[in-house]
C-alpha cells in the first residue's frame, strides 16, 4: 500500500491518497483539507490577469505548526521558529520499526534537492532510546539534523498517533500535508514513499517519465499482468492499433468510482470501431474485495488487472494518487494523463481528450462562466502548448512555491490564471489547473472563443503590462520580450531533444545583462555622497564597499572574472577599466551605488531630471527585480541559496533616506529621524555577508 494521508491535529481517519487535484473543500477525498479560506471577491471589471492594486493578504485558516524546540543529536538547540523561511519536512519516527527505514531511505533520496528547491528536513526520533536512535541515523545515512524526542513530547504537541509520519509545512509554518502508514513489505517500498514525497513537495519526478513533458509523447511501457477474473494473462501489445484508456484505481476511492461511472456512460457514445479500450489496474491487493465492490456498484464492465508486484505502477510512475488515467494512442504513445478526478472539471476535459484519441470531432467544452485552464486549450492547440512549455511562464508558480510566496496574493496574482475572478485561481483551496502564466493569461478567458476582441491587432503588450510593470519587471521591453514567449518564435524549439529544451530554459533563466541602464556613464559612489549622505555612510561601512578586500586575501585582485563582481561598472563607460589594477581606480573598487542603481552620469548632470535617470529600488519587488540585479553576481556558483535569502539580505542593508518615486515598499526614514542610520543595520549586514566575504563571493 502507498502512504496514507492524514490531517493534523485530529489524526483519526487515515485514508488512501486519492486525488482530487485541488477540488473544493466540500469535495475533497482522502487527502484531508486542513481548513479553507474564502476566495477573494471576484473582480468583474476586466479580463486582465491581475489588478493594479495589490490584493489584501487573507487570514490563514490552515493548521499552523505548534511551537516546539528540542536538542539535536549533535547537541544543537533547534526550534521551529528558526526553521521558518524554508519549506519544512518533519520526519517523526520510531527507529525500532521497519517502516521508519522505508521513509528514511526516501528522504535521503530527495535530500540532495534541498538547496535548489528551498526546503529543509528535520528528523524527530521517538520511542526506543538514544543508542538505538544513534544507530538508526548511522545505518540509514541520514544527512539531516535529528532531534532526540524519545520522550514523545514534540509528537504529542502535534497530536500524532502513528509511530512513523511525515509532516510538511510551508515557509510560513503552516501544515501542507501529512503522510503515515508506510508499509515495509511491498516491493520497492522506499521508491513508493519517495514518489509520494516528490508529489507533495512539488519536486521533479523520478524514474519513468510517462507524462507528456515539454511536448514529448513517450512510448507507453509494454507489460503483461494477471486478470482479476483469472484466465489468460493480459498483454498490452495485443491492443496495438487501438486507442487505450489505462486507469489505475482503488476500489474504495470515491473519485475513482466517479471517473469509472463517467467512462461507463460516455464510452458507448463513441462509434465502436473508434472507441478506446478501457483497461483498469487495481492498486489494492485485496482481490476478492475489489471484485465484490465493482460488481456491487455496477462497475464490472471492463477488464481489471492485478499488480501485486507493483511492476505496472512502477513502469508508469503511478505511485501517488488515484485515479490515474493514461490515454494511449493506437501507435502506443501516451497522448495525455489525468491524475485525480474532479466532477466539476474532468468530465468535459475527458470528453475532449477521448474524442481526439478516437479520431472523431472534438467538442469545445470550455467553462462558460470562468477559466478553463491550459489542459483544455492543449487538446486542440498542442503545438502552442509545446512552445509555451519552453518559456518561464510555464513554471511561474513553482517559483513562488520555492520562495514561500505561493500564499501571498500580491505575488500569486501574476503567476496564475484568473486570480480573483469568477472560476479563476483561488489560494484556498488552491486550483492546480490554473497555476502558472497560462493561455488565458494572455489570450483572455477561453481565448478568442470566449473573449473575442480582447487582443487588438495581435498586440499583446497591454496584457503583458498588467504584470510586467516597473515594480516587478525592471527593464521590460515588449519587443525584446515577445520572442521569448511567442509561439511562432519558439516553434523551432519544439522538435529539439528534451535535454536541449531544458538547457534553453536554464539559459533563459539567468539574469539579463541589460537590467540596468547602459547609455549613461558611471561616475563612482563619491558622486552620490553630497545628495545622499546617509545612504553613502551606510554603504561605506558595508562589505559591499570592501568587496575588493576579499579578492586581495585570495590573490585574485587581477582576475577579470572576479573583478566583474567586485568593482563598479566593470568594462562599462566610466566604470572600472578592463585590465587595470584596483589601486589605480579607488573610486570604482567595491560594489558601489551604481552596481545596484545603475550608472549615474545622467542623474548627476547639472539641470537633469532626477526621477527616472537612476533606478530607485525602494518601490521594487525584492524577488522579482532586486534579486535579478543581485543575482548576476550572487549566483549558484558563487553564493548558493542566495535567491531564497534575498529578502533577509536586503533588509540587513536597507539604507534609503529619500522617499522613492513610487509607492510599494517605500523606505522613508530620514537621517534626522534615524539617530543611527548605519550601526544596527551594518552589524546585521556584517553577519549576513560574513561567509560571502570569506570565500570571495
Amino acid at each position: 500500500m502507498r502512504p496514507h494521508k492524514f490531517a493534523l491535529v485530529v489524526v483519526a481517519g487515515l485514508g488512501i491518497a486519492c486525488g482530487d487535484r485541488g477540488a473544493p473543500a466540500s469535495e475533497a477525498g482522502g487527502a484531508s483539507t486542513l481548513g479553507a479560506a474564502s476566495p477573494a471577491a471576484p473582480d468583474k471589471s476586466t479580463d486582465s490577469p491581475s489588478s493594479t492594486t495589490a490584493p489584501a493578504k487573507p487570514a490563514r485558516h490552515d493548521q499552523p505548526l505548534p511551537a516546539f524546540e528540542g536538542t539535536t543529536l549533535e547537541g544543537e538547540r533547534l526550534s521551529v521558529s528558526t526553521l521558518l523561511g524554508k519549506r519544512l519536512v518533519l520526519f517523526f519516527f520510531n527507529p525500532e520499526l521497519p517502516e521508519a527505514a522505508v521513509m528514511a531511505k526516501a528522504l535521503v533520496a530527495i535530500s540532495g534537492l534541498r538547496g535548489d528547491q528551498n526546503f529543509e528536513i528535520v528528523g524527530i526520533g521517538m520511542g526506543g532510546n538514544r543508542s538505538k536512535l544513534d544507530a538508526f541515523v548511522r545505518e540509514q545515512g541520514l544527512n539531516f539534523r535529528v532531534i532526540d524526542d524519545t520522550s514523545g513530547a514534540i509528537a504529542q504537541k502535534l497530536g500524532l498517533q502513528v509511530p512513523v509520519a511525515v509532516v510538511g509545512a510551508d515557509a510560513e509554518g503552516y501544515v501542507t500535508f501529512g503522510l503515515g502508514g508506510f508499509a515495509s513489505d511491498v516491493p520497492d517500498a522506499p521508491r513508493v514513499a519517495e514518489t509520494q514525497l516528490r508529489s507533495d513537495l512539488r519536486l521533479p519526478p523520478v524514474g519513468a517519465q510517462t507524462a507528456p513533458e515539454l511536448g514529448e509523447h513517450p512510448k507507453a511501457p509494454d507489460f503483461t499482468a494477471e486478470r482479476l477474473e483469472g484466465g489468460e494473462r493480459f498483454h498490452l501489445a495485443a491492443l496495438r492499433g487501438k486507442p487505450v484508456l489505462l486507469v489505475f484505481f482503488l476500489h474504495t476511492c470515491p473519485h475513482c468510482h466517479h471517473a469509472l461511472s463517467f467512462l461507463k456512460t460516455y464510452l458507448p457514445t463513441i462509434p465502436e470501431d473508434k472507441r478506446p479500450v478501457l483497461v483498469g489496474v487495481s492498486v489494492s491487493d485485496r482481490i476478492d474485495a475489489v471484485r465484490e465492490t465493482l460488481r456491487a456498484d455496477g462497475l464490472d464492465f471492463f477488464p481489471v488487472l492485478v499488480d501485486l508486484d507493483y511492476k505496472v505502477r512502477e513502469a508508469y510512475g503511478a505511485m501517488a494518487g488515484v485515479p490515474d488515467l493514461f490515454l494511449i494512442s493506437a501507435d502506443g504513445k501516451i497522448e495525455a494523463r489525468t491524475e485525480g478526478w474532479r466532477d466539476d472539471r474532468d468530465p468535459p476535459l475527458m470528453k475532449m481528450r477521448i474524442a481526439k484519441l478516437a479520431g472523431i470531432s472534438v467538442p469545445m467544452l470550455l467553462n462558460q462562466n470562468g477559466y478553463s485552464g491550459n489542459e483544455f486549450c492543449a487538446v486542440c492547440h498542442e503545438a502552442e502548448k509545446r512552445t509555451w512549455e519552453v518559456t518561464h511562464h510555464a513554471d511561474a508558480f513553482h517559483t513562488l512555491v520555492t520562495h514561500g510566496a505561493d500564499k501571498d496574493p500580491e505575488c500569486v496574482s501574476c503567476h496564475v490564471v484568473g486570480f480573483g475572478k469568477p472560476d479563476g485561481y483561488t489560494i484556498s483551496p488552491p486550483a492546480p489547473s490554473l497555476e502558472d502564466v497560462g493561455c488565458e493569461s494572455c489570450h483572455g478567458r477561453g481565448g478568442p472563443h470566449l473573449s473575442p476582441g480582447l487582443v487588438k491587432d495581435g498586440n499583446y503588450e497591454p496584457q503583458c503590462l498588467h504584470c510586467h510593470d516597473p515594480q516587478h519587471s525592471l527593464g521590460f521591453k515588449y519587443a525584446d520580450f515577445l520572442p521569448r514567449i511567442s509561439h511562432a518564435a519558439n516553434a523551432k524549439l519544439a522538435s529539439l531533444p528534451l535535454e536541449e529544451k531544458r538547457k534553453i530554459l536554464l539559459a533563459r533563466g539567468r539574469p539579463r545583462d541589460d537590467l540596468l541602464p547602459t547609455t549613461a556613464a558611471y561616475v563612482g559612489s563619491q558622486a552620490c555622497q553630497s545628495c545622499h549622505p546617509g545612504e553613502y555612510d551606510t554603504w561605506s561601512k558595508s562589505p559591499h564597499a570592501r568587496a575588493i578586500d576579499a579578492l586581495s586575501k585570495q590573490s585574485k585582485s587581477a582576475d577579470s572574472a572576479c573583478l566583474k563582481c567586485h568593482t563598479t561598472g566593470f568594462g562599462r563607460t566610466g566604470g572600472f577599466p578592463v585590465g587595470e589594477k584596483p589601486d589605480a581606480h579607488p573610486g570604482l573598487v567595491g560594489v558601489g551605488c551604481e552596481s545596484c542603481h545603475g550608472p549615474g552620469g545622467d542623474h548627476v548632470k547639472e539641470g537633469s531630471t532626477k526621477v527616472g535617470t537612476i533606478v530607485s529600488l525602494g518601490d521594487k519587488c525584492d524577488s522579482c527585480v532586486i534579486l535579478q540585479i543581485c543575482g548576476s553576481c550572487h549566483d549558484a556558483a558563487n553564493d548558493a541559496g542566495f535567491e531564497f535569502q534575498v529578502k533577509k539580505k536586503i533588509e540587513a542593508q536597507k539604507h534609503g533616506t529619500k522617499e522613492p518615486a513610487a509607492g510599494k515598499g517605500a523606505h522613508k526614514e530620514s537621517a534626522a529621524q534615524d539617530p543611527d542610520p548605519g550601526g544596527a543595520r551594518i552589524a546585521a549586514l556584517e553577519r549576513a555577508f560574513a561567509a560571502l566575504d570569506a570565500r570571495g563571493g
